[in-house]
């Protein structure tokens, strides 16, 4: 039995891919009938909740190996690392990103403590260190449907965003025989660097229509997520992160994915023409 500890975006799309190959898959999940698909589709759902080590704990009985993630929550993550380590777990695979303890993003120090708790707990472990999902850009979808254009702070940045499904299915590819991956540090991204307004040109490509990109500053970018209705350490968070794609941080590319999955990553143009209502009307 695979658990894995979140039905996110990452975590739900790895459930359908284990499923679909006939790996018994569960998800530790606190509402069942929110994912009654991924029951549909043939997962079990554990209904648990991540802040409870009792639930932990039974969630892990029959488990093999684990993806574990979450939003970086180190208390729940380290749960599940001391879980899994008493149930005798065989392989963790941690979804995580370029975690340093000085990071100036408050999540990315969050991962640095998790992954530490991993090594520290002697577990054999993945780590798969994600750039930017795509999947993010559906936050500005709205807007994007109805004015056809966009704010960010990111400048000419340049991001190697990656689609989550490819993050999914390199994590379900692990996960299912982890071996040749023990103690392996992996980067995944897509397959180019783009800055944001190379994404509003492959958007207005893909849609038909012109979308465009306005910049705006780092205090602005805040502003408006909390505006949106983001609490305000998360928006000082995403902010800082958007900051930091500005300055290059996250202009890198690597083929890991391919290495993984024996497949190429998932473009930009083909993750908007998959997700093309999102950034539609509905009169469209």
């Amino acid at each position: 039995m695979i658990l894995i500890t979140t039905a996110g975006k990452v975590g739900a799309h790895s459930a359908r891919v284990l499923a679909a190959a006939g790996q018994p898959v569960r998800v530790l999940i606190r509402n069942p009938d929110a994912h009654r698909d991924l029951a549909d589709a043939g997962v079990d759902l554990f209904h648990g909740d991540l802040d409870r080590p009792d639930s932990i704990a039974a969630a892990m009985i029959g488990t093999d190996a684990i993806v574990l993630v979450t939003p970086a929550v180190p208390e729940q993550e380290i749960a599940v690392i001391v879980a899994a380590r008493n149930a005798g777990v065989a392989h963790v695979t941690k979804v995580t990103s370029d975690a340093t303890p000085d990071s100036p993003i408050s999540r990315r120090r969050d991962h640095y403590r998790i992954e530490q708790a991993l090594t520290d707990s002697g577990l054999t472990h993945t780590l798969l260190r994600a750039n930017a999902y795509m999947q993010n850009l559906l936050t500005l979808a709205p807007a994007i449907a109805t004015t056809s254009a966009f704010s960010s702070s990111t400048g000419d940045g340049r991001i190697g965003m990656i689609d989550a499904r490819d993050v999914a299915a390199a994590a379900a590819s692990i996960a299912s025989a982890p071996a040749q991956h023990i103690g392996k540090t992996y980067r995944l991204s897509g397959p180019a660097s783009l800055s944001y307004d190379t994404v509003a040109a492959q958007l207005t490509e893909v849609l038909g229509r012109t979308v465009t990109h306005h910049r705006i500053s780092s205090e602005e970018q805040e502003a408006t997520m909390i505006q949106l209705g983001l609490p305000t350490p998360v928006a000082h968070s995403n902010a800082q992160a958007l900051e930091l794609f500005a300055q290059g941080d996250s202009d890198w590319t690597s083929v890991d994915i391919e290495r993984i999955t024996r497949r190429q990553a998932t473009p930009f143009a083909r993750f908007a023409a998959d997700y093309a209502d999102r950034f539609s009307t509905a009169s469209e």
